[in-house]
């Protein structure tokens, strides 16, 4: 089956990204933004752009009754995932494959839960620098999509499918063989970068430099190494290495979506990050010092928000 619709639901960074490049590529009705009638108000109204340029998307509603989309795409955050996978029941049918681009190492399984792990494809984006304010998003690096089955070894059909398909819309991708390691890599790459910049207030350019700030981040991910080995994962130092290496192709002055969250004052996916850590260091008995570092200073600015 070739893929010839696709839904997008979440138009934050990946959402805008994806949805204008994908629009661009393909006839305008078969690239689906799914959302509630009062945010496609304002983005009618307001506009949403990208490097820019005004995006011309159709949006659909929940409510909207439509043949199946061939592809699904979550690009919302996770605190947004209960209500995104309501959203979105009318575009899942028989052959749809859905991939989820969310931080974290948990959306696949609760997309799955409700709609069949059978249906779910394992994903990882990285290597986009996009920074995005109000409606206007803007990037240098696209970066690209990774994914593959949660079953190591395994190319199917449903990921030649999509592969196939990302190359005709000309989307970077990379299939991976491993991709549940792949996102405990980025998972780890996440843990680091976004808590740091979000801490230091600052940029990539903080923390792809010599000093404290790197320093901090390459301390809370070797946390997540450790984690990894109790969990049969097994990162190691070649991985850390290997995220870091990503984290160098960035744009200085781009920042990771955290430090956008808090100079904004939204509250943070924290608990994702910093969070998860903490509980698997309790569970397993293993010191996370400095993610209780991070997790602390975060949540004291968030407290901030109030009181100023």
């Amino acid at each position: 089956m070739a893929i010839k619709t696709v839904s997008i639901v979440g138009l934050g960074a990946l959402g805008i990204l994806y949805g204008h490049h994908l629009s661009k590529e393909m006839p305008k009705k078969n690239v689906r933004i799914i959302a509630d009638t009062a945010r496609i108000k304002r983005y009618v109204q307001d506009g949403v752009y990208c490097n820019g340029e005004r995006c011309d998307f159709h949006y659909v509603t929940p409510e909207e009754i439509c043949e199946p989309a061939d592809l699904m795409i979550f690009t919302v955050k996770f605190s947004g995932l209960e209500d995104a996978i309501e959203a979105v029941k009318n575009q899942i049918g028989k052959q749809t494959i859905i991939i989820s681009a969310l931080n974290g190492i948990t959306s696949e399984a609760i997309i799955g839960e409700a709609y069949g792990k059978d249906k779910v494809l394992y994903c990882v984006a990285q290597g986009m620098d996009a920074v995005k304010e109000e409606n206007k998003l803007t990037y240098e690096h696209m970066g690209m999509l990774c994914f593959g089955e949660r079953e190591p070894g395994l190319v199917s059909e449903k990921v030649q499918q999509v592969a196939d398909f990302f190359e005709k819309m000309k989307v970077p991708y990379e299939i991976d063989t491993d991709m549940y390691k792949r996102q405990w890599g980025k998972f780890m790459l996440n843990v680091g970068v976004n808590q740091t910049v979000a801490v230091y207030k600052s940029n990539y350019g903080e923390i792809q430099r010599k000093g404290h700030a790197r320093e901090m981040m390459i301390s809370a991910m070797r946390e997540v190494i450790v984690l990894s080995e109790k969990e049969g994962i097994h990162l190691t130092e070649r991985d850390l290495d290997y995220w870091l290496s990503v984290l160098d192709t960035l744009s200085p002055e781009g920042k990771p979506s955290m430090a956008q969250d808090i100079e904004a004052r939204r509250y943070s996916e924290v608990e994702l990050f910093a969070g998860t850590i903490l509980k698997l260091g309790e569970k397993y008995g293993v010191p996370t010092l400095v993610n209780k570092e991070l997790y602390d200073r975060i949540k004291l600015l968030e407290s901030q928000y109030i009181c100023n």
